[in-house]
């Protein structure tokens, strides 16, 4: 795997991530991370826009999420 690759950074991160929070806690959390992420290329000003507004409206969502849902029963 190319050391620069989007899957390699993402999971550079997410690693990093799991690491200090486990260290800062001093226990490991639940599950942290979604199994895969969402990639897409942005074609367009229309598509960007579109990008924008999900990830605005998103948080007001996540109550509905099935993922968020599991994480506070």
């Amino acid at each position: 795997m190319n050391a620069g690759s989007l899957s390699n950074i993402v999971r550079t991160y997410k690693a990093a991530v799991t690491r200090q929070i486990n260290q800062t806690c001093e226990t490991p959390p639940p599950k942290l991370w979604q199994r895969n992420y969402y990639e897409h290329i942005v074609r367009g000003e229309r598509d960007l826009n579109r990008i924008r507004e999900y990830i605005l409206a998103n948080p007001a969502r996540w109550a509905e999420d099935e993922y968020y849902r599991s994480l506070n029963s």
